[in-house]
């Protein structure tokens, strides 16, 4: 699916192509929380780098969050979150231990997405004491990282390349 997103104020588009485009997974984590997340979580798709084509890329900005683990040295993540310089719209996080893929935030997405039939919420003993999450029939929730990737949650839901 080809999806198409912008920052709210216009300053930086861009397209690319995702074979799961459906946003299943809701990251509590702090860092999601902070940089991009307005309902106390943010929603990453999945798409392939190389069909990634920006407009306005000038106007990008880009962070390195600060990982901080109790007992441990910060450290500073290597993977690279892409929001707009103008209006600091969180627009997509790309890491180079998997360069192939880029993250776009769902929340960035113009294109019409796909309403997923189950809903992941990860990283769920990081959530924000006020951010209420749903616990519904299809809300599953993991404490850290599911062990079901991208595309395998997709693919078990028969949404690959639709």
């Amino acid at each position: 699916m080809k999806l198409k997103g912008s920052c709210h104020c216009g300053a930086v588009s861009f397209t690319v192509n995702a074979p799961s485009p459906v946003p299943f997974m809701h990251c509590h984590c702090s860092i999601c929380r902070k940089t991009a997340g307005g309902g106390g979580y943010a929603i990453n798709l999945g798409a392939d780098a190389k069909t990634m084509k920006v407009r306005g890329a000038q106007h990008l900005g880009r962070y390195h969050a600060l990982l901080r683990e109790p007992g441990k040295r910060t450290t500073r993540s290597k993977a690279e979150r892409r929001f707009c310089l103008e209006c600091g719209s969180a627009l997509w996080l790309w890491d180079p231990r998997w360069p192939e893929l880029i993250h776009p935030h769902a929340s960035a997405i113009d294109t019409p997405l796909p309403k997923p039939p189950e809903r992941v919420h990860m990283m769920y003993g990081s959530k924000a004491n006020w951010c209420k999450v749903p616990r519904g029939k299809y809300d599953i929730h993991f404490d850290e990282y599911p062990e079901e990737s991208l595309e395998a949650w997709h693919r078990r839901h028969g949404l690959l390349d639709r």
